[in-house]
């Protein structure tokens, strides 16, 4: 009995070697051939600017040609599809952003699952959105637009880049977090959302800092507050919508990386591996900033947690704002 115990134990332990070896196998071999990174919007955009840095430097890394595809289309749904459908070995990864969390809920009957049909492999960067008003609104922060808000219901009015996007729906969380009624009005793009604001046109619009900062500093817009958990590097001297009495308040531009589900757990970890590398470097960290950026690399653990985080937060805000249509 004893040795027959012996060689079942072999036999399992055996088994368990061989079920590993080809795991290992991948990660050594990783990558095979050309890898390709999906941006599921048009060229030159903050994706771009993100992501096209990245693959030069990996391609250098790895020996072999990392190519940036932008597949856009219905929001980045497009994109997406393809990327879910695609063999999960690691060669081919798609670009995820806010729209990545929201079309779930503003989008009937998706083709794929955020979560069942991808692999995070973690954040790469984020974009601080800021809350800015122009000068005739009279609230110099948060509290004090909260405070005219509900003395004003539905007379303060705010811009966004489109209907169902994170700018306009930052203003119904401002909403139903503070207990106030704003008035939405959609854009077709962020800059004529900000050339109105600057107009007069309208009194308050959510939008990435980079093209407002200028507008900022010379006091053409007011910056309320910065939408972000963590103050901008951009604009240090402004408080944070939580530090302004809405604590859990979270607008940002978060760009990150995501496979195909199934993908080998040792190809995962060679992707985050090489890009945290990348993004610790200075150089990086240099041109980012330029574009108004953080590098931030969360592993894909965290990474993964964030993404349900974010689906189940904008859930909540589409059903508040009546925009769901995908209930179940």
């Amino acid at each position: 009995m004893k040795h027959s115990a012996q060689r079942t134990a072999s036999v399992l332990l055996a088994a368990v070697l061989a079920s590993l070896a080809p795991l290992g196998a991948t990660a050594q071999t990783f990558p095979a051939k050309a890898v390709r990174i999906v941006i599921p919007f048009p060229p030159g955009g903050p994706n771009d600017l993100v992501t096209r840095p990245l693959a030069q430097r990996l391609t250098e890394a790895w020996g072999k040609p990392v190519v940036v595809d932008n597949l856009a289309g219905a929001n980045g749904i497009i994109g997406t599809e393809q990327v879910a459908r695609a063999a999960p070995d690691g060669h081919t990864v798609l670009v995820v952003s806010t729209a990545f969390t929201i079309n779930p809920s503003v989008m009937a009957k998706l083709s794929y699952d955020p979560i069942r049909d991808f692999a995070p492999i973690g954040l790469l960067a984020n974009s601080d959105i800021a809350l800015v008003a122009h000068p005739r609104v009279p609230a110099k922060n948060v509290r004090e637009l909260i405070a005219l808000a509900k003395s004003r219901p539905g007379r303060l009015t705010y811009g966004s880049s489109g209907t169902g996007n994170s700018t306009h729906l930052g203003g119904e969380l401002l909403g139903m977090m503070a207990g106030v009624k704003l008035t939405h009005v959609p854009y077709k793009g962020a800059a004529p959302a900000l050339n109105d604001l600057l107009g007069g046109h309208i009194d308050l619009l959510f939008t990435s800092i980079p093209p407002a900062l200028g507008q900022i500093q010379v006091g053409k817009v007011r910056a309320l507050g910065v939408a972000s958990p963590k103050r901008s590097f951009a604009l240090p001297e402004v408080p944070t919508v939580n530090e302004s009495g809405l604590p859990g308040f979270e607008v940002s531009s978060r760009y990150g990386l995501v496979a195909p589900a199934g993908t080998p757990t040792p190809v995962v970890t060679r992707w985050h591996e090489s890009v945290a590398k990348i993004l610790g470097t200075a150089e990086i960290r240099t041109l980012y900033h330029g574009y108004g950026v953080e590098p931030a690399f969360d592993p894909p653990e965290e990474f993964g947690a964030y993404l349900r985080r974010e689906l189940a937060k904008w859930k909540k805000v589409v059903q508040s704002a009546g925009l769901d249509r995908n209930p179940q």
